[in-house]
């Protein structure tokens, strides 16, 4: 057998093997789990088997240093679905908690731990019946000092961190009566009242002392007409570039942007590429869109991170 024969079957059989070891993905992550650059992340994620076709992937996040910080599955691999049970985990390697999920949704028992070990809380999430929407109760809290505040879903709730405090009184498991809280990193405080559960009225004052009242905490961001209305308008808007059109390139790009308070879309990122001059138009597309709806906290509008794919065949 000639030497260039021998080199091409070893090539081959190298090739062979190759191609049938599944490869695992990795994703880096800022400080809002949003995706990002390996210069600016915070996180990074593990997919494994990011390169075969599963019905779901596990899914591992680290910290920067390299400690693990949660394990889980989920049915996409390059947006996360949670499914099953995930477990989260501190800087210094103590559990933090431990949930389970259905199709994305948080559903039944949560367990908790503060940093020290200490065991914290155990929760239990639902559907309400009467709003339809997810809910849950708290049915036992310890504080940092190991003393039960909350036993069989009845007590008083007080937590307290460096950032953060609020509280109020648990009645069946649930939120009831007046709740009050303090961000301290935002500069702002609440008052909230609950009855069985369910948020009545809230209102927020800021560091300049203005009042902002609401009904619900938390508002998303997103296109004001909706996800679908916004990829109707790539269809109709996107220019293939020629280069594209060329080499018949297709793909996903995955951009970050900012939606301001003013509902514009600012500092537009391309954190994966497809090249070929897909990106570039991407990024036009989002620029002229000019229809988002800020987030909304307690009433207050907010700058946030906003992640999108664009899939480009």
């Amino acid at each position: 057998m000639s030497t260039n024969s021998f080199a091409a079957i070893l090539f081959l059989l190298s090739t062979l093997s190759f191609s049938q070891t599944p490869k695992d993905g990795k994703i880096f992550l800022d400080s809002t789990w949003n995706e990002t650059t390996e210069a600016n992340h915070k996180y990074y994620r593990i997919v494994k088997d990011y390169y075969s076709d599963k019905e779901s992937y596990k899914i591992y996040d680290y910290f920067k240093s390299g400690v693990l910080q949660m394990a889980g599955a989920s049915k996409f691999k390059d947006r996360l679905q949670k499914e099953g049970q995930f477990v989260y985990y501190y800087e210094n390697g103590n559990k933090e908690s431990m949930e389970s999920y259905i199709n994305g949704s948080q559903t039944g028992k949560q367990y908790n731990w503060y940093q020290n070990g200490q065991k914290k809380s155990e929760t239990e999430f639902f559907i309400d019946n009467n709003t339809r929407y997810p809910n849950y109760k708290i049915i036992q809290f310890r504080d940092i000092n190991g003393n039960q505040k909350i036993i069989d879903g009845n007590g008083d709730y007080e937590t307290k961190t460096d950032n953060f405090y609020e509280t109020g009184k648990i009645v069946n498991g649930l939120k009831h009566g007046i709740w009050e809280g303090v961000v301290n990193s935002e500069k702002y405080t609440y008052t909230e009242n609950y009855v069985e559960g369910n948020l009545i009225s809230g209102t927020s004052t800021d560091y300049n002392n203005i009042k902002y009242n609401y009904t619900s905490i938390t508002t998303m961001p997103g296109p004001k007409k909706g996800i679908k209305h916004f990829y109707n308008f790539i269809s109709n808007n996107f220019i293939q570039p020629k280069e594209a059109k060329l080499y018949n390139v297709s793909g996903t790009v995955y951009l970050t942007f900012i939606i301001e308070k003013d509902g514009r879309a600012s500092d537009i990122k391309v954190v994966r590429k497809v090249g070929f001059g897909i990106d570039e138009e991407a990024i036009r597309i989002v620029k002229s869109y000019n229809q988002w709806s800020a987030s909304k906290t307690r009433g207050m509008s907010r700058s946030v991170m906003y992640s999108l794919p664009i899939s480009i065949k």
